[in-house]
Order: structure tokens, then sequence, then C-alpha cells
């Protein structure tokens, strides 16, 4: 702290952790999320609406079944961005469940013999390391070496309420 004119200036590092502002860009962050949501809870509905109206005929199988695909990645991106605001982190097994959905929706659209081999390898290539990440990640333990960052920030932040509050 310095002494200026008989008033005590804070310098601007210390402004800068000041637990204020986080609190400030985590609101602004949730409000970001929660618009997301909202819109797409809105563009879920009338994803919905023009699904039902492809169900009357004439039936198109293929566009039937990309609308109850896309409508199944727009619910799994809605679970995400729950998730993130309940829980503060992305959930890779979601992320990568969506990503899986979304290219085999694409492979469904076009049909996998009209795409060409080279994107056809591509495609399983991504499936395929897609499928390790999901089997991966179930085997390796929510922390490395058994230090969880998060409740050591979570702890950190409880300890500094405490000590604020006395």
């Amino acid at each position: 702290m310095y002494e200026s004119l008989g008033k005590t200036v804070t310098p601007w590092y210390k402004w800068l952790n000041n637990g204020g502002i986080i609190k400030i860009l985590e609101f602004i962050q949730d409000f970001i999320i929660i618009s997301l949501c909202l819109g797409l809870f809105g563009f879920m509905t009338l994803q919905l609406r023009e699904m039902f109206v492809s169900l009357l005929p004439p039936l198109n199988f293929t566009r039937v079944t990309a609308d109850i695909l896309f409508v199944l990645i727009l619910v799994e991106l809605f679970r995400l961005l729950i998730i993130y605001l309940k829980e503060r982190r992305v959930s890779i097994g979601v992320a990568v469940e969506v990503s899986i959905v979304s290219v085999l929706r694409e492979i469904i659209v076009k049909g996998i013999l009209e795409i060409p081999w080279s994107q056809v390898l591509a495609t399983g290539s991504f499936l395929l390391v897609l499928a390790v990440l999901l089997v991966v990640r179930v085997w390796l333990p929510p922390t490395f070496e058994g230090v969880d960052p998060e409740q050591e920030v979570s702890e950190r932040y409880k300890q500094q309420l405490v000590n604020g509050n006395q």
C-alpha cells in the first residue's frame, strides 16, 4: 500500500486479485451461458416443429432421420451447457458424444456410398479417436496423482470467505 496525500492507494495488481472482479466476470459468463441455453431451447422447439411437419406425407425417411438426429444433438448441447452451469466444467463425455452423433448424422444424411473414400477413411479415423477418448476418460482418475485442482481452488476460496468474514 502506498501513501499519497494521506490516502492509501492499492497497487493495480492487488486490485485485479480482488474477488469482486472475479465475481462480476463469473456473473457475465453465467449470463452468456444462460442466454445460450435459452436460445438453444427456442431453436430446439422450432426444430421439433419442423421435424413433426416432415413426418407428414409424403414421408422422406432421410430427412426425418436427419431431423431426429439433429434434435438429439441439440439436446446434448443443451445438457453440456447445463452441466457447465452446475459444475463449472465442460464434460468431456458429453462433448465426445455430441461429436460422434454429429459425424454419424452427416454420414446418414449424405449416404455412405456417396461420400469419397478418403473422406470415409478420415471420418472413420476421427470416430476411432473419439471412441478411444470415451474409453480412456473412464479409466483416467478424475485427478492426476491424487491432486484435484478444482478442490484446492474451492478450499482456498472458502478459506478466503471465512477470513474475510472475520
